[in-house]
């Protein structure tokens, strides 16, 4: 989830920046044209119009990369994960493990889809954004039918989700200062929700049921102490950002 984001959960957004600049760059060596317009013809003319057309296809077609195609599978797979969760009252074996099956799934492509779109320079606007959309609502899905057929407290779910819809909101509020970067906790957070969901989306019993409660906890107490974390290194970055800024203006000045 990671992001991503890889959804759960994953990298900064400076360096999927960064990686989307890199993967611009590699989109043109691979076409064989520059990023930036077409050349204009000898002679000052205006440039061709099919240069611009092709470029533009250029970027057009990079979005539909292996990378950006699993986000999308995920998205895809939210509605029919719903679906299978809520088939015959919610409490069916068989409809309960095809939704495991697709949550898995969706789990599964959340962590190769951020690593092959820094791996092999897949990073484009579309998966920056679709990404983290993408793990919250799956996730978020779930949360919320374990909830509704009472299979998990409510105050799990808006625990998971308040912290999850507070550090992106955080993130955005920081991101004139600086960027936060994921940390190793914040990815075992995202494993752990994600091992602890998919125990509760399964029809478990005896030892088992009894240690997706365990695991469970695990996932609330990482999510709460991550969180934390989180907003202590915002508050140290905004400082730092205000610092540099008036150290700039004071030399400005001067």
């Amino acid at each position: 989830m990671t992001g991503v984001p890889a959804s759960a959960a994953g990298g900064s957004s400076g360096a999927q920046g960064a990686a989307g600049t890199a993967a611009d760059g590699v989109a043109s060596e691979v076409s064989g044209s520059a990023p930036g317009p077409a050349t204009a013809p000898e002679g000052g003319g205006r440039p061709a119009r099919g240069g611009k057309i092709a470029a533009a296809a250029v970027n057009q077609a990079s979005v539909w990369n292996v990378a950006n195609l699993l986000t999308m599978l995920r998205l895809v797979l939210v509605p029919g994960f719903v679906a299978l969760m809520l088939a015959h009252g919610g409490y069916d074996p068989a409809w309960r493990s095809l939704a495991w099956a697709s949550f898995a799934v969706a789990m599964i492509t959340d962590l190769f889809d951020g690593h092959l779109a820094r791996t092999y320079d897949l990073v484009t606007d579309f998966g920056k954004i679709a990404d983290p959309i993408a793990d919250k609502a799956i996730m978020g899905a779930a949360l919320v039918c374990l909830s509704a057929l009472d299979d998990l407290p409510w105050w799990v779910t808006i625990v998971i989700l308040g912290r999850e819809l507070g550090i992106t909101l955080l993130r955005f509020l920081v991101i004139r200062y600086g960027v936060i970067p994921a940390s190793r906790g914040g990815k075992l957070k995202t494993l752990t929700q994600g091992v602890a969901v998919g125990m509760y989306v399964l029809p478990l019993t005896g030892w088992l049921a009894t240690l997706r409660f365990w695991v469970m906890a695990a996932a609330v107490v990482l999510t709460v102490v991550t969180g934390l974390d989180y907003v202590r290194q915002a508050i140290v970055l905004r400082r730092q950002g205000m610092a540099e800024r008036a150290a700039a203006l004071e030399e400005t000045e001067a």
